[in-house]
This record gives structure tokens, sequence and C-alpha cells, in this order.
């Protein structure tokens, strides 16, 4: 297993202090880290600002430092535009796709990230179902054109549980789509994160890592002068180790079904303590201790 650092921790997404792309790939160095998973869209590796002679410069920057770029991140909603579907949204994604693997090749990058579609009340749920299986397998062949494979991360709402993500890839079906299994969204559905870690492991390229607390939130009844629970929780990001996602088990699992795939650190939420740049890497460098320790 290899650990690396998701720009996104660092392009100022949700009040955090902002870096390049370039000064990303400084700061992974600095902070230890083997490679780097890079974000498909401004700031960073945006399809329109970003060409190949740049991305020319980036593998050199990357190479000096003796960094990896491992696995760029795109942005997917494949049952995105359903309200207006004379607009060819599917082809659009998918050209973004083709953008970011001619790029992804220049940099030396194997995987490139995808997300499913979120839920949408214009379709019936199988449906949405089988217009991202299309997607992704279309994407997947995309991506093979240039030497990468796919990720699918289970983020969005299409595929998402546990119970379904397996049934998801085998509908794919297609050699250069693998799996990018974290555990942050079983543990928030209740999942036995050892059980699925094992039953998955083998088949995924990634694993995506973060921590989190639990906000239980309350609305007062002034009526009632008492409160009344609301659903679901808030939570917050903070580093590894401090959060209430069962790792240890997570990464037992892994290890059992024989993954030896990237291990992503992100900060992709607010993180406790504020977004300003000493947080940050205090938080990075503290996960990538725990990392380290979870790989063994």
């Amino acid at each position: 297993m290899k650990p690396i650092l998701f720009t996104v921790s660092y392009a100022g997404l949700w009040g955090q202090d902002r870096l390049s792309l370039p000064e990303c790939l400084n700061k992974a160095k600095e902070l230890g880290y083997e490679g780097v998973e890079v974000m498909g869209k401004r700031p960073h590796l945006s399809v329109l600002d970003v060409g190949l002679e740049e991305a020319r410069e980036l593998r050199r920057l990357a190479d000096e430092l003796g960094l990896e770029v491992a696995t760029i991140a795109a942005y997917t909603n494949f049952t995105g535009g359903l309200e207006s579907p004379e607009v060819p949204f599917p082809e659009l994604q998918l050209a973004y796709i083709k953008r970011l693997a001619e790029l992804g090749a220049v940099l030396g990058a194997k995987i490139i990230r995808l997300f499913t579609g979120y839920f949408s009340e214009r379709l019936p749920f199988f449906s949405q179902w089988n217009l991202c299986v299309d997607l992704v397998r279309e994407a997947a062949q995309i991506a093979s054109n240039y030497g990468l494979v796919v990720g699918v991360q289970n983020h969005h709402d299409i595929g998402v549980s546990v119970e379904c993500y397996e049934d998801f890839l085998d509908d794919v079906g297609h050699p250069s789509c693998r799996a990018m299994f974290d555990a942050w969204s079983p543990a928030l559905q209740g999942a036995d994160l050892y059980y699925w870690a094992r039953r998955i492991g083998g088949r995924a390229v990634q694993t995506t890592v973060a921590d989190y607390v639990r906000y239980p939130r309350w609305r007062q009844v002034g009526h009632l002068s008492n409160y009344e629970r609301l659903q679901p929780d808030a939570v917050r990001a903070v580093p590894m180790g401090e959060g209430f996602i069962d790792y240890r088990s997570f990464f037992r699992g892994l290890k059992e079904a024989g993954f030896d795939g990237y291990v992503a650190y992100e900060m992709c939420w607010p993180l406790r303590g504020g977004g300003k740049l000493a947080n940050l890497d205090a938080s990075a460098r503290k996960s990538l201790a725990v990392i380290r320790e979870l790989i063994g």
C-alpha cells in the first residue's frame, strides 16, 4: 500500500487556505507522502486551464520531488441534467473524462476516479442505475485507450450502499473498471467495515481515508420546554484516529482481501480547528502517521 495526498485538501473549497497544484506537490513531499491524487477541476487540474505542455511541466516537478501522480479525480454526476435532456450532459462528461485521461497519461497516472450519480425523482431508480452503468462502462473504455483504469468511489447515491456496490461494478463488467472502496460511507450506513473490506478489497485499486466526529442535532420545542432529535447527524472532519470510523477493522479486512493499492488522505470537509495552513498540515502529518501504522 502507498499513502498519497489528495490535493482537494488544499483547494480552499471548504474555507481552507488554498494552494496551487505545484504548491500541493511540494506540500505532499514536505509532509512525507509518496504520491498525490490530483483534483480534476479548478483550481488544480482543470481541463480548460491545463494543456499537455503544462502537464509535462507538472510531471517534471513530480519526478524531481520523487512523487507519483497516482490518480486523477474526476467530478462526475451521470444523472445530472435530467431536467434538460436535450443538452448532451453524458457526452460532455465523457469528453471531460477523455481530456483528463489525456492529461493523466502525460502525468503518469494510473487511475481516474469516478462518481456515479445523485438520485433524482425524474426517473425510476433502476433507469438511473442503468444510465450510470452504461456511462461508467464507456468511461472505462475511454480511460483504457490511454492506459488508465477508472475507479468507482462509493460516494454518490447510485450504488453507494454496500449491499449493491458490488452488483454495480459487476453490471459495468469492464476490465478497466475497478473499485475505490472507502470506509466512511459504510460507517455512516452502520455496515460491518471488516466484513465489507474483506469482501471488496481484492477488487480495489485505492481507498480514500478521512475521519469524522458526529454532531447530533436537536431542535427546541418551545411549548414543551424540551428538544426533539433531528436526523441525520452532522459530521465534521478530524485527523485520522480522532473520529468514529473503525479503520483498524477496515484495514484488517483490506489486508486479508489482498488489497495493495493507494491509500489517499483527504481533508474534504470543514476541519475541526479551522482551515488555516498550519492546521491542515498538522492534520495531514498526524493522519499520515496513522495511515502508516494501519498499513503496517
